[in-house]
């Protein structure tokens, strides 16, 4: 076998690593859910790069074309969709790019900006990870023979659910007279990112607060709620 032979057979897709060879870009602003995607990308065989803003994938985007883009629809500095939208019927749109939300009603408004599939969040089945991108592949990109679906259920490290938090008590902090625009974003942050550890407290502490503002009804009992079971959450996880 010579050199030219080994480096094919190394970036064929395989059935044990079906997505050999392929490079994807991942638009995400959770390092938990940048965890599970890591991931499934090394179980899978596939190559990532991250970015964490429409800004930093618009960078990216201008040097390289990956095989698969991944964007989340709730990011610091927009709507995901907005980036979809632009690629569409571009020279730069990738063969492969996918949505991922924690909020299911905007699946529909994905699939029109011209995203091929959503994926709503928890991202744990390494199988519909694998499948929806493979569906939209061509087949000369596929593993050849026999291949088992990979049932494997991901897990992240908690520490990166630790981070998550630490960066949103960091934002509630900076937001204390309760008019900074990052107070949104924030909870849009943290809503996606408990749906992603499936802790139902905090999604419902979340739930609380938004009411509350949207409401007009004073929110720091609320906030404060909040605000205590991030810290009980951070405690828990940096001892564990």
């Amino acid at each position: 076998m010579n050199d030219d032979d080994l480096t094919y057979r190394m970036t064929r897709p395989t059935p044990a690593r079906p997505l050999t060879g392929l490079s994807l870009l991942l638009v995400e602003d959770s390092r938990f859910t940048c965890e599970a995607l890591r991931l499934m990308c090394m179980r899978s065989g596939a190559r990532i790069r991250r970015a964490d803003s429409l800004r930093s994938a618009r960078r990216h985007l201008s040097i390289y074309r990956p095989d698969c883009l991944m964007v989340d629809l709730g990011l610091p500095d927009g709507n995901g969709c907005d980036l979809i939208a632009e690629l569409t019927d571009t020279a730069m749109r990738p063969p492969v790019l996918i949505a991922i939300s924690g909020d299911q009603g905007l699946e529909a408004p994905a699939l029109q900006a011209g995203a091929n599939a959503f994926i709503p969040k928890p991202l744990q089945s390494l199988s519909v990870f694998q499948e929806t991108i493979l569906s939209f592949l061509p087949v000369n990109r596929h593993p050849t023979g026999p291949r088992m679906i990979n049932e494997e259920r991901i897990n992240p490290d908690r520490l990166a659910y630790y981070d998550d938090l630490s960066h949103v008590v960091h934002m509630l902090d900076e937001d204390r007279d309760q008019t900074c625009s990052k107070l949104g974003y924030a909870l849009q942050f943290l809503r996606g990112v408990a749906i992603s550890a499936d802790d139902t407290p905090v999604m419902d502490a979340v739930e609380s607060l938004s009411q509350a503002i949207q409401g007009g009804q004073p929110a720091a009992p609320a906030r404060a709620n909040l605000a205590a079971l991030l810290q009980q959450r951070m405690n828990a996880l940096a001892v564990a």
